[in-house]
């Protein structure tokens, strides 16, 4: 019966183009991976390669069946990683709840940096808004919330400020108060304001209410695809609509009130006395750089 390593040595020679440059890369002679792989087709009763010309090509049949010991192979190589995984007592899931104004480049290469150390670990990623975070965290339902701060939570969660988001006041390029080259709070009354907050916030946490004309939604997409389509003004992160506010798709209000952007505190948040294993130890020590230039992996 074949075993592994005939389909390695299989694999490799047809990789690197001959049985002498696969002996070299694992450090055998060159006869054991011809007699290996002469067994490997014996065992198929098929026959891999055709020797009849100077190196070793690959047959139709060989072609066929290359894909098939890469999977194998692959397959064998997880195994190992899980199994590993087990004596380490790596957790077999994680799941993180982010807050989508939280959707930054940094995310995804922590989350490519994760899935290269602990390819045994199924990791699930939730976004939510406001303090929907904190309670997916608490009810259990996440290992790890990353969450725009909310005091509330130092009581209830551990927390760990990690940086702050900067907000701006937008609108569609086409709305009326694109026209205006200073706002007073005044001003923006007569205009339907937009909010987002999640779905158990019974108030506004980070901004103030200033048009009697609300709607709200429970996530930021939803929030810039509304004032892109000119359906209101709002408070967004800035990371978000840099794009179409250059594009000139969105404009920036030249509030009076705002000297500076609007900033908000965020935290990492993880239940009271839960410890987490060594994928979610590391996963915690990673996201806690997430605004950082570049995230400590």
């Amino acid at each position: 019966m074949y075993n592994l390593e005939q389909l390695n040595m299989f694999v490799l020679s047809a990789q690197l183009g001959s049985f002498s440059a696969c002996a070299r890369h694992i450090g055998k002679v060159q006869s054991a991976v011809s007699q290996g792989i002469a067994n490997l087709e014996i065992d198929l009763n098929v026959e891999l390669f055709d020797r009849s010309t100077r190196k070793p090509v690959l047959t139709k049949e060989g072609q066929h069946l290359f894909n098939f010991a890469q999977a194998i192979l692959q397959q064998a190589r997880e195994l190992e990683c899980a199994s590993k995984a087990l004596t380490k007592h790596e957790e077999n899931q994680l799941n993180i709840v982010v807050d989508d104004v939280l959707q930054v480049d940094s995310l995804y290469r922590i989350m490519d940096a994760f899935s290269q150390r602990f390819s045994a670990t199924s990791l699930h990623v939730l976004t939510a808004s406001g303090i929907d975070v904190r309670n997916l965290v608490l009810a259990g339902k996440a290992n790890i919330g990353v969450m725009l701060c909310d005091f509330d939570t130092i009581r209830e969660a551990d927390v760990c400020y990690i940086g702050n988001v900067a907000f701006v006041p937008v609108v569609s390029q086409q709305h009326p108060l694109v026209e205006s080259e200073i706002i007073e709070p005044m001003d923006l009354i007569p205009y339907r304001q937009i909010l987002a907050r999640g779905l158990e916030d019974a108030n506004e946490r980070y901004f103030p209410v200033v048009s009697p004309h609300v709607w709200r939604v429970n996530n930021q997409f939803s929030m810039i695809n509304m004032i892109e389509q000119g359906l209101g003004w709002g408070y967004l992160p800035r990371h978000l609509v840099a794009d179409k506010v250059e594009a000139g798709r969105l404009h920036i209000l030249p509030v009076s009130f705002d000297h500076k952007d609007w900033s908000i505190p965020v935290e990492v948040v993880t239940a009271k006395g839960v410890t987490l294993g060594p994928a979610g130890t590391w996963l915690k020590h990673a996201v806690k750089s997430l605004l950082d230039p570049q995230p400590q992996l």
